[in-house]
């Protein structure tokens, strides 16, 4: 059955932002540690203290002097990690603000044409603030710039625990380091909004950062972390506990092994619905009712990756990569469903390489698997070379939406697209409970 939180997304997207934001306070939405003159951490600074961090530059040319004079930090990097002084998950706390009911100039980059806020645009936001946390948890005050080049490997789970996000209420973000290996950090983030004079939960994020050294070209290793009582051991452990989940998530991929029994005999019954029962062939194929052929439900976008949209590494922001694909993701199941779905999961987004800038970037939106009103999408991402004509994968993004009414089911007509099939119903298993 769906777990209890993902019953909230059933409500209406259509209500209004100002009836439940009023909280007592002089404006909608505003929360008081958001006031004029409180030294909070803006969402727009976040990128600029990265810059900081680093040594980048708002300036395209600038910035890539700036990125070449890193080569000489390269002598600062630890030679291995009991070099490195252990750091608490306190050290990497960070609180970030993003006052949408304070500061109504900001709604307009959030802002969807149906008075919602954007989830591309948060998850932008997660994407800074995961980098930062990690810059934190590394932190060196006898140095000016830091030697390492923090990216973003894995968004393991974006879990939704509301559904409404209103584009006139303050939101807030918290989140630490919570696990750490030798060159790599996990970061837990949650975001709530100021609703009916209190934070209301909206999130949970877990997002897995790898430390490189000042070209971004070979691992470096990351401070240890040192967990403080019961809680944050629990929190530790929970960290080991993923990352043993992820190498046998790997291990048993439909791209290196077979599927289950079970999965097998799915797989075949998807097959004996399609066939046609006046011959007696394998190849006639006929779509059962309310079905729709995996074919016929995709859909594909272009981006010419420009210099705006670069990251402190001058390379292609991850944010904005997750974004388009979300947003791409987010179309193909409003179209498959027929209504405007509502985001309940992200999950498993691969990083597996850089986008230079400049580059061509393909995105192909694939509905995988359905189930009731649920819709699982699969984003491919890759970058296209017009010179050699080669195709190289930069990112696989799942999502989990809800449509508010019944959805036609997905069918696989090859051997291909049933692995999909299966391969979509493996990561909607992980959003409901077993």
């Amino acid at each position: 059955m769906l777990s209890p939180r993902f019953l909230l997304l059933r409500s209406a997207a259509s209500f209004t932002a100002r009836s439940f934001c009023a909280g007592g306070v002089s404006k909608p939405g505003r929360a008081p540690d958001m006031a004029e003159g409180d030294p909070l951490l803006h969402v727009s600074n976040v990128r600029n203290r990265l810059r900081e961090i680093v040594g980048a530059s708002t300036n395209w040319r600038d910035h890539q002097q700036a990125m070449s004079e890193r080569l000489s930090l390269s002598s600062m990097l630890a030679k291995s990690q009991n070099d490195l002084p252990a750091k608490t998950m306190k050290d990497s706390y960070l609180e970030v603000h993003l006052p949408l009911g304070s500061e109504p100039q900001l709604r307009e980059k959030y802002l969807t044409f149906h008075n919602t806020v954007r989830f591309g645009r948060i998850l932008e936001d997660l994407d800074s603030l995961a980098v930062l946390i990690s810059y934190s948890h590394t932190y060196n005050p006898t140095l000016k710039k830091s030697p390492l080049s923090i990216v973003t490997a894995l968004v393991d789970k974006i879990d939704m625990r509301q559904h409404v996000i209103y584009p006139d209420c303050d939101i807030k973000f918290t989140g630490h380091v919570t696990w750490v290996g030798k060159t790599s950090i996990e970061a837990k983030m949650h975001m709530s909004q100021y609703v009916n004079g209190a934070y209301t939960p909206v999130l949970d994020a877990t997002f897995v950062m790898v430390a490189r050294d000042p070209e971004n070209k070979r691992a470096a290793f990351v401070n240890p972390l040192k967990p403080e009582g019961p809680e944050e051991e629990k929190l530790f452990q929970e960290g080991e506990a993923n990352k043993s989940r992820r190498v046998a998530l790997s291990t048993a991929s439909l791209l290196k092994v077979a599927p289950t029994d079970e999965e097998r005999k799915i797989v075949h019954s998807l097959f004996l619905n399609t066939l046609d029962t006046k011959t007696v062939s394998f190849r006639s194929r006929i779509l059962p009712p309310n079905s729709v052929w995996m074919e016929d439900a995709k859909v594909k976008g272009l981006e010419i990756c420009h210099p705006q949209e670069r990251n402190i590494f001058n390379r292609i922001f991850g944010g904005f990569l997750m974004r388009k694909a979300y947003e791409l993701g987010w179309a193909n199941a409003c179209s498959f469903g027929g209504c405007r779905p509502s985001l309940v999961a992200v999950d498993d987004i691969l990083f597996q390489k850089p986008v230079d800038i400049g580059s061509l970037l393909l995105l192909s939106s694939q509905v995988c698997y359905t189930q009731g009103n649920h819709i699982q999408v699969r984003v491919h991402s890759e970058v296209f070379d017009p010179l050699t004509r080669q195709h190289n994968t930069t990112n696989v993004f799942h999502f989990t939406f809800i449509s508010d009414r019944g959805v036609p089911n997905i069918i696989p007509m090859t051997y291909g697209e049933s692995m999909l099939y299966l391969d979509g119903k493996r990561h909607f298993n992980q959003t409901v409970e077993p």
